[in-house]
């Protein structure tokens, strides 16, 4: 991206937010904390606080916090950031002089990560600070490590479709590029964005996602580009935005065609740039952000028909990396759903299970047009209904096929016996190939289940409206 406007500031080492209504206490820590290399902010208040957290262009490590303000209390204070999706995890450090033991232990159920009391020992500050820091950050790694595995183990199968998305993926993860992600609803491509992530020079950096058609289209702009206080009706106070948020890292628009047109045009000058301007706000800020899009319509449609920008278009879609359905790798069925049936027993204490053949063969010739995200749940219900050994009968019913509609396979035609409705020519039809794949499987209903392409216990059912009898 571009060079112009004015880049985020570089730390020196950890941001970090003071929050105390005493300004000597304020200029001790900051003075202690600064010459350790560290960019301090200070707020006297809780309302200060939460305008310092917005305003910042670099994301705060660590925030010191005195549980005794005037006006909202650090415990309240503590709490609200507790719930703010944006600062959920970050460190705090309570520090009072004349809390109560009950509020040092609800703080501490609030997450604080040290409590210490005034007067303060500027060694006692030197030693926590570190420690908090050092543990959040290992925590950073932990989280980047399970999302790199989560990435590869979830991406399974060893079809042809499969290895070209591999090397798709292999080949673009290391650079600079957009990525946009196509394929139905289902197909996998958050984890394809997450793989593109953790293969990637910012996988130490986090990754940023939105879902482009859960934010109201009022909202879409302020919670990708910010927004400044009285910008609007209810900004109360200054907000960073997502891209800021992503700044040196990597970020994720799910379902981005369903993004309006105005958020679409702040969206080009910042793919064009890398600048852009928080809602009310004149000034023009820049930031380092890999995109990574994914939709499930066609945008080029999209395009032609006037809803999504043509230029728009062209700079997400700098590589293309289609994600194949599962009708495309069926051959990667019975190792989707062995991997599913074991994620599931495990996070749920469920014991070891496994699938009878029988079953797996109706899995492999079951159309998905829920794609992988449908198996998974077919999997995990049978994984709840069955005993150790998953058979057809804990197979729920598939939804997607009519007895006597368009799934129903052609047999040859049948010579006409008068005037019959088309109905009872397919339920003849139906019948007799029942009943010809049961004598060939000498009446094990399993198997012909399987032959058919049903589940049993929906095999069971049609021998009786039937009345098909053996002999």
């Amino acid at each position: 991206m571009g060079q112009g406007g004015s880049q985020p500031d570089a730390a020196p080492a950890f941001a970090i937010l003071i929050v105390d209504d005493e300004k000597n206490i304020r200029r001790a820590m900051r003075l202690v904390l600064e010459a350790e290399g560290h960019r301090v902010v200070e707020a006297a208040t809780a309302e200060d606080a939460t305008r310092a957290l917005a305003e910042q262009t670099q994301p705060t490590d660590l925030v010191l916090l005195d549980l005794l303000l005037p006006g909202k209390s650090g415990l309240e204070w503590l709490a609200e950031l507790r719930r703010d999706e944006l600062h959920r995890e970050l460190p705090v450090i309570v520090i009072s002089g004349h809390a109560s033991s009950e509020e040092s232990a609800q703080a501490i159920k609030l997450g604080a990560a040290d409590f210490f009391e005034k007067p303060l020992n500027r060694e006692r500050i030197l030693v926590s600070v570190a420690a908090v820091l050092q543990t959040a950050a290992l925590a950073r790694e932990v989280t980047r490590l399970r999302d790199e595995l989560d990435a590869k183990r979830e991406m399974l199968g060893s079809s042809p479709a499969m290895r070209r998305l591999y090397h798709e993926v292999e080949r673009v993860a290391p650079t600079k590029a957009n990525v946009l992600i196509t394929g139905p609803s289902g197909t996998g491509k958050e984890l394809v964005s997450r793989a593109l992530h953790a293969l990637s020079p910012r996988r130490e950096k986090p990754f940023v996602k939105v879902n482009c058609a859960a934010i109201p289209r009022e909202l879409i702009e302020s919670e990708l580009f910010g927004h400044e206080r009285g910008a609007f009706t209810g900004a109360d106070a200054r907000k960073r935005g997502l891209f800021e948020v992503a700044h040196g890292a990597t970020l994720f628009l799910d379902e981005v065609g369903d993004m309006d047109h105005a958020a679409q045009a702040k969206m080009l000058r910042v793919l064009q740039s890398g600048e852009f301007s928080r809602v009310g706000s004149e000034r023009t800020m820049q930031v380092d952000v890999r995109v990574l899009a994914a939709t499930n319509k066609d945008l080029e449609r999209e395009v032609a028909e006037g809803r999504f920008r043509e230029d728009l278009f062209f700079r997400l879609n700098v590589f293309p990396v289609r994600v194949p359905t599962l009708e495309e790798r069926t051959e990667d069925i019975p190792v989707l759903a062995e991997s599913f049936l074991r994620s599931f027993c495990n996070e749920n204490a469920l014991g070891k299970k496994t699938m009878r053949p029988e079953v797996m063969a109706i899995l492999a010739r079951r159309r998905w047009p829920g794609n992988v995200r449908e198996l998974k749940n077919v999997v995990e219900r049978a994984a709840i209904l069955s005993g150790p050994e998953i058979t057809t009968a804990d197979l729920p019913e598939d939804p997607h096929v009519d007895p006597f509609g368009d799934d129903t396979p052609s047999f040859p035609a049948l010579p006409s016996e008068g005037r019959r409705t088309l109905r009872e020519v397919r339920e003849r039809a139906e019948h007799a190939h029942i009943l010809a794949v049961l004598e060939e499987h000498e009446w094990n209903v399993s198997r012909a289940a399987a032959e058919l392409g049903v589940e049993r216990t929906n095999l069971h059912k049609k021998i009786r409206a039937y009345g098909i009898r053996r002999g």
